[in-house]
């Protein structure tokens, strides 16, 4: 059987990194297998999906290279499919009329054993009506077991679950019963999805068999479930859409390569062969498989990622990197811009420059996002650090004396990095500093701040005129 896979996110939010690995690990079992990977919109919550949460969700899983072979198909173009198997489970009996309201149910059932609806309708024999909704049958005794690739098993006892509501009132069929449905319609037969589902799969499967059961149904193979692991966060709980960063979008615009993401999502609860971290995307494919996944929660390491992240931007050829850096260096010619532009005008900016500039950088970034603060000075004017001047410059004489050679020494050196170098080391010597103590006024005053790429070779770039000038103007300041 070659297998069907989807992936189904509701459009209600930025795309959630969980929801990202999910649909990864849909993808990876379609391509692994030579299967069919379907992505489904579940937009038929109205008051909360908005058309720019399902762009979000498609340009996100393009810039993350997840094609999907079918779709998007939009759950509310089946909501005809979902009313006709509600009214199938209904004359079958599988289904039964309720006018219970909640607070009716609470008072009921405030001092009962177990929590939730108490079947109270069940035996009624209500008929349909604008007031009633319809609930789902539950066998009161036994076992719904759950096959689950990644955990085996599971095995719910039927009693603890209530009669649960599929159709309200107002006649709308709810999630449970719309997404097998779905499922049903489209031929899904993997569904792989978050281990948070987990509990309410019992509900679908005997949804599923109760349908294939019904009169003038077409009987369907209930499809093979894997349930992932959860994504936790440092202090081992569940990801927050508030306190964590969690969304993908968050990501591109920080810098972070697709290739690198998408590699790092996948050890989210697998591993390679060989406990290999940087792993290519056919590798990926050609290995994974869903019984090789764990069921214990994966830790979402920020701090992981963006080292992973650095490794393979210095892997990047320089023509590769200098590409890559286009949308946060020139994103007046990128087809797709951050969210923050460069500190510095198209007029100002130089490729030929920006060139000579990007090997210094590339083997000190973690994230594309970091090259405008790295290299900015280069082409704009420079802006001076407060805390790295007080520190190097303004509250420190030999800080003040070390520029003051400086710019006497510098004007008359052949103007290359080597040179530069060993006349700092000089000067810094007979001031009694070291090589880091000398040239960090030295960079303050040319960079603006005490961080950066190699400084030598960025004055050789610099060129002698603007490197004085800065230097000079340092002084003054310190001066004033």
């Amino acid at each position: 059987m070659t297998p069907r896979v989807r992936f189904a996110p509701s459009p209600t939010g930025y795309f959630h990194v969980g929801s990202a690995r999910t649909s990864l690990f849909n993808w990876l079992y379609a391509r692994h297998a030579g299967g069919t990977f379907v992505l489904r919109i579940e937009d038929t919550d109205t008051e909360r999906n908005r058309e720019e949460w399902r762009d979000g969700i498609l340009s996100a899983m393009a810039w993350l290279g997840l094609s999907y072979d079918e779709g998007p198909f939009l759950q509310s173009s089946l909501l005809a499919d979902h009313t006709a198997a509600a009214e199938a489970l209904y004359a079958a009996g599988h289904l039964y009329a309720c006018d219970c309201s909640r607070e009716a149910i609470d008072a009921r059932t405030k001092d009962a054993a177990k929590p939730g609806y108490d079947g109270f309708c069940r035996e009624r024999d209500l008929a349909r009506s604008p007031e009633t909704a319809l609930r789902f049958a539950v066998p009161r005794e036994g076992e719904t077991i759950v096959h689950d690739v990644i955990r085996g098993d599971v095995t719910f006892a039927n009693a603890s679950y209530e009669d649960f509501v599929v159709v309200r009132p107002n006649g709308v069929v709810l999630y449970p019963l719309a997404n097998l449905v779905d499922d049903r319609s489209i031929a899904i037969t993997h569904v792989i999805r978050g281990e948070d589902l987990l509990p309410t799969t019992p509900k679908q499967v005997l949804m599923w068999e109760a349908l294939n059961d019904c009169p003038g149904v077409e009987s369907v193979p209930l499809p093979r479930y894997a349930h992932l692991p959860m994504l936790v966060n440092e202090q081992r709980k569940k990801l927050s859409k508030r306190k964590d960063p969690v969304a993908v979008e968050s990501y591109r615009d920080q810098g972070y390569l697709p290739e690198a993401f998408v590699n790092y999502l996948a050890l989210l609860g697998w591993s390679p062969r060989g406990g290999e971290e940087v792993v290519s995307r056919d590798v990926l494919i050609e290995q994974f498989a869903l019984e090789d996944v764990s069921h214990s929660p994966a830790f979402f390491d920020v701090k992981k990622l963006a080292h992973l992240n650095g490794e393979y931007l210095r892997a990047m050829s320089l023509e590769q990197f200098i590409e890559a850096a286009r949308p946060w260096v020139a994103p007046w010619s990128s087809p797709w811009r951050p969210t923050t532009p460069p500190p510095w005008t198209q007029e100002q900016f130089d490729e030929a420059l920006f060139a000579r500039v990007a090997p210094l950088v590339q083997e000190r970034l973690t994230t594309l996002g970091e090259v405008p603060a790295m290299v900015g000075f280069f082409f704009s004017e420079v802006e001076l650090d407060e805390a790295a001047f007080t520190k190097s410059i303004g509250d420190d004489p030999l800080g003040q004396t070390m520029l003051a050679v400086a710019v006497e020494r510098f004007a008359g050196l052949t103007w290359l990095a080597t040179t530069l170098h060993e006349a700092t080391a000089e000067l810094g010597e007979a001031l009694g500093l070291a090589l880091r103590k000398a040239q960090a006024p030295i960079r303050c005053a040319v960079t603006g701040t005490l961080v950066g790429p190699p400084l030598f070779e960025s004055l050789e770039i610099l060129g002698r005129e603007t490197t004085l000038t800065r230097l000079r103007a340092a002084l003054a300041r310190a001066s004033a």
